[in-house]
């Protein structure tokens, strides 16, 4: 796997992989992510999340992959002492408990002695699981396995953690759990790559994202910068739509139920509301409500997978659209 510099936590170029029977499940990936950042991976079934993530943890071998892991070529092996992994469906010693199992990766990862067990109790606190640090994990439930997964993934305090569906079968309360640690540990320097398919989950906590879509990325960037075009500010007023609305460029308005109105500025920019909101103040309307709208992670997901032209979404093994292009910001 050729490397080359870069400031990059993970820089990719050229990735691909071909399965058995002309499967392309990655096609010419690019993907950059920032030091200290969360990044998020997400695309329909199919799309190939789950390769990628192997390919850059070495489960995967790839047909072709350029790029680093932390400055060093994808699989140098110091560099992937310094990287946190929790695999997508992981399985645990289930004859181990809690704590033997956090400690045996650690030693898999040379974690001193000592160093061992005063971290495993305090990553068991961390995820709420320290009452269930004796107990065998074949006690455990799936969430609770999920939990002590992503422990585990934290024992040799690394510098990039990647998680394959870290939240999978974990309740409400848990993923609100590891949400709040993923926001932790960024505070302290870490880089996330979190691969989910919890789009809520992701828009809270993702400081970028990436979009695949049949094994190439669609889209990559910030929230801000993929739903530029859709962010406005929308103003509910009672009574029906000022007359001047439709003279105004990057104005419209539309007629809502109860004897309301909703006033849409096109725009991030807060200043031209400033003038719409006097107006509308000197002829005494009543302004029910005022705020800033763009779309969701959800809405930009469905945007990538279907195809503009059919409306059709994209399914796993179809073949991909020749027009589609990889767009985003990278740096």
């Amino acid at each position: 796997m050729k490397s080359q510099s870069s400031d990059y936590a993970i820089d990719l170029h050229d990735v691909r992989k071909i399965y058995r029977g002309k499967i392309h499940a990655l096609r010419d990936i690019q993907m950059q992510v920032h030091p200290g950042e969360i990044f998020g991976l997400l695309g329909p079934n199919g799309a190939g999340k789950s390769t990628l993530v192997k390919i850059m943890m070495t489960v995967v071998r790839p047909n072709r992959a350029h790029g680093t892991i932390l400055g060093k070529s994808i699989g140098h092996k110091r560099t992937l002492a310094r990287v946190g992994y929790l695999p997508e469906h992981h399985r645990l010693p289930s004859y181990l408990t809690g704590q033997q199992v956090l400690e045996f990766y650690a030693a898999l990862a040379h974690v001193p002695g000592g160093v061992r067990k005063k971290r495993s109790r305090e990553l068991l606190k961390t995820m709420g699981m320290d009452d269930w640090g004796n107990k065998k994990v074949s006690s455990y439930s799936k969430g609770m396995m999920q939990r002590i997964g992503l422990a585990q993934a934290l024992m040799n305090d690394p510098d990039l953690i990647v998680l394959d569906e870290p939240t999978d079968g974990v309740d409400p309360v848990g993923r609100r759990d590891i949400r709040d640690v993923l926001l932790e540990l960024r505070e302290m320097g870490k880089t996330i790559f979190l691969n989910s398919h919890l789009l809520s989950e992701l828009e809270m906590v993702c400081d970028r994202v990436a979009i695949l879509v049949q094994g190439e990325v669609a889209t990559q960037g910030t929230l801000d910068d993929l739903t530029r075009e859709s962010q406005r500010y929308e103003i509910i007023i009672a009574g029906t739509a000022p007359s001047w609305i439709e003279t105004k460029s990057g104005l419209r308005a539309e007629t809502l139920d109860d004897d309301r109105c909703k006033v849409i500025i096109m725009g991030a920019d807060p200043q031209p509301i400033q003038t719409v909101l006097d107006q509308l103040r000197q002829e005494n309307r009543i302004i029910l409500s005022v705020q800033p709208v763009r779309e969701t992670l959800e809405d930009l997901f469905m945007r990538a997978i279907t195809d503009p032209a059919t409306g059709e979404i994209s399914s796993p093994g179809a073949s991909p659209n020749s027009n589609r292009k990889s767009k985003g910001v990278r740096a």
